[in-house]
């Protein structure tokens, strides 16, 4: 399955007429949060690709359109903030979101709030495990765990509880934006226990089975 993954920014060279030329065959897009909803919703047209995808600490109530259309969703897509997924195959959860560090705002969690969150989908990941004989291949997230890729302020400080999922769930990969990375000595990948961690600012393409 070929994935692209997209998080924080929109791309000229993917919203374009020819990104299908560009990027042929995409089977899934995966949208990492802090993106407007019309970009995933070009994006699911112009390849002719699933999506999924969790907000980010900045996608904060409807969005709105140059033409006057209010947007709440992606359509044609699916939100798996708390969710378990058979995405073609894939078992894909997400959780969206970042560290709070304002009170009362949208998608932001304290740890015990996404400790909380990540509770709501043990049962699925459990019936996962007894049906497919493992519980998960993809964490979808907007925040990194804590201490893999996150950052010294409470923004960008990433979740302990994200490292329990790995410990206990085991994914192959768990993708998340919100660390905008522009050198190259900043480490993007990294591996955790038997989890890939990828930070997919601002989007990368990779084959399910290859990277």
């Amino acid at each position: 399955m070929r994935i692209l993954a997209v998080s924080d920014r929109v791309l000229d060279q993917l919203y374009c007429s020819d990104v299908r030329y560009k990027y042929p065959d995409i089977d899934l897009i995966i949208g990492c949060g802090d993106l407007p909803f019309y970009y995933l919703e070009f994006l699911v047209s112009a390849l002719d690709s699933a999506l999924v995808y969790v907000l980010g600490n900045h996608d904060g109530g409807p969005q709105y359109t140059a033409d006057g259309k209010t947007l709440t969703k992606a359509q044609g897509g699916t939100d798996v903030h708390k969710r378990v997924i058979n995405q073609g195959g894939l078992l894909i959860a997400g959780l969206e979101g970042s560290m709070r560090y304002r009170p009362n705002a949208r998608q932001m969690y304290t740890e015990s709030e996404m400790l909380w969150n990540v509770l709501t989908m043990i049962p699925h990941l459990m019936w996962n495990r007894r049906r497919y004989g493992r519980s998960l291949d993809i964490l979808v997230t907007h925040s990194p765990p804590f201490q893999i890729h996150d950052g010294q302020d409470i923004a960008h400080t990433g979740f302990k509880v994200f490292r329990s999922v790995m410990k206990w769930f085991r994914p192959k990969f768990l993708l998340h934006g919100h660390m905008h990375v522009y050198r190259n000595d900043v480490p993007k990948v990294t591996e955790f226990h038997q989890t890939k961690v990828i930070n997919v600012y601002p989007y990368r393409v990779f084959e399910y089975d290859s990277l």
